[in-house]
């Protein structure tokens, strides 16, 4: 029997590819979604977490996942914030979206202050020399630079806003954003004038966070102000807390089904029409219906393992192109997506191999071997 199956895929080999290519796209859009979705909410977590920060001073309106909010804190207010008590190290920060180009957040930062939170770990060049100098991270400086298609290095030119940078350092990832300015040069292309769209917090120890948030709090002027800990922040940053995370993967999800599905029905139906003679013989022969919808169900089941197999190959095959033009873009395959996308599309499939098999099962034998 397995031998007629796997002959019964070989005698129609284009029908059989396209079946697996079905699937395999099933798989990959899934994975895809999640994949994309995923790399840029740990990425998110690890940089935050990278700062050293214990406590986040906001605006009301700012996003909780990457704090960016309007430049509407003045900087003055951080030597306020400096003067209490177990409050080690207030950096005000400004973070912007940029779509020049690419979509991307663009950070400006008071150098002494923001790397005594935690010390850069520079792997070539140094602090900002001057009003337009950069410091970019070791996945930024991979990226090529678009005049001479090479890896930015320490004395580049890069454009950020319609302006040359110089770039002063490379620095280990994992510490704020992958391009930081200095405050004052962001808030002269902003127009923020001496404002801040947030503070970073450091206590003299993380037991006393509570403590610096009340009186923080206390004080007039903050009250409409967006105050958490780092780590209640990291702790939010869940799928499910992303802006339609979910309704996109469901989305996407369904479509991929639907594909998946109308895919292996159209295939197998076919093939039950065209293997009307040999269903009559195997039902001639005292093969029961269970027999004959086994056969059908078998046959998709291979097909769509293959698809599983090839769509979670191609899906690493994306991953590598991601880390090759879109370096500073994390793709992040896990484990337990690989088996859920792989689940849902052999599920989808089967379900598209019921009725074909049904049909099949019910074929009169008499019937069957007079079709021609």
């Amino acid at each position: 029997m397995n031998k007629l199956i796997f002959a019964n895929l070989l005698h129609r080999p284009l029908r059989s590819v396209i079946s697996v290519l079905a699937v395999a796209i099933e798989v990959i859009m899934i994975l895809s979604i999640v994949a994309v979705f995923m790399g840029m909410l740990n990425d998110q977590k690890q940089r935050t977490n990278g700062i050293g920060a214990d406590l986040m001073l906001m605006p009301s309106n700012a996003s909780m996942f990457t704090s960016v909010g309007s430049a509407s804190l003045p900087v003055v207010d951080a030597e306020v914030i400096r003067r209490m008590p177990h409050v080690a190290v207030v950096s005000p920060a400004i973070q912007k979206i940029s779509t020049t180009g690419n979509v991307e957040i663009l950070w400006g930062i008071d150098y002494d202050s923001f790397n005594a939170l935690r010390p850069f770990e520079f792997l070539s060049g140094g602090k900002f020399q001057g009003p337009y100098d950069v410091i970019v991270d070791d996945i930024q400086a991979g990226s090529k630079d678009p005049v001479t298609g090479k890896p930015y290095a320490v004395g580049d030119t890069m454009t950020i806003m319609d302006h040359p940078f110089r770039v002063s350092g490379i620095v280990e990832r994992g510490k704020g954003g992958r391009k930081l300015i200095p405050l004052e040069t962001m808030q002269d292309l902003s127009g923020a004038g001496d404002r801040a769209s947030l503070f970073y917090i450091k206590c003299d120890n993380p037991v006393n966070d509570n403590q610096v948030m009340q009186e923080i709090r206390a004080t007039r002027g903050f009250g409409n102000n967006t105050l958490t800990t780092v780590d209640n922040l990291l702790d939010q940053m869940t799928p499910s807390n992303i802006p339609g995370f979910n309704l996109s993967l469901e989305i996407i999800t369904s479509i991929a089904v639907i594909i998946g599905f109308l895919v292996i029905f159209q295939s197998m139906y076919t093939a039950v029409l065209e293997r009307t003679r040999e269903i009559g013989i195997l039902k001639s022969m005292g093969a029961s219906k269970m027999t004959i919808v086994g056969v059908v169900l078998r046959e998709t089941a291979v097909l769509a393992l293959a698809g599983d197999l090839l769509g979670i190959a191609g899906t690493y095959g994306i991953q590598l192109v991601f880390a090759h033009f879109l370096p500073t873009h994390q793709f992040e395959i896990t484990a337990g997506w690989l088996i859920r996308a792989s689940l849902i599309a052999f599920t989808g499939s089967i379900l598209g191999a019921l009725y074909p098999a049904w049909m099949a099962a019910r074929k009169d034998p008499i019937e069957a071997l007079a079709y021609e």
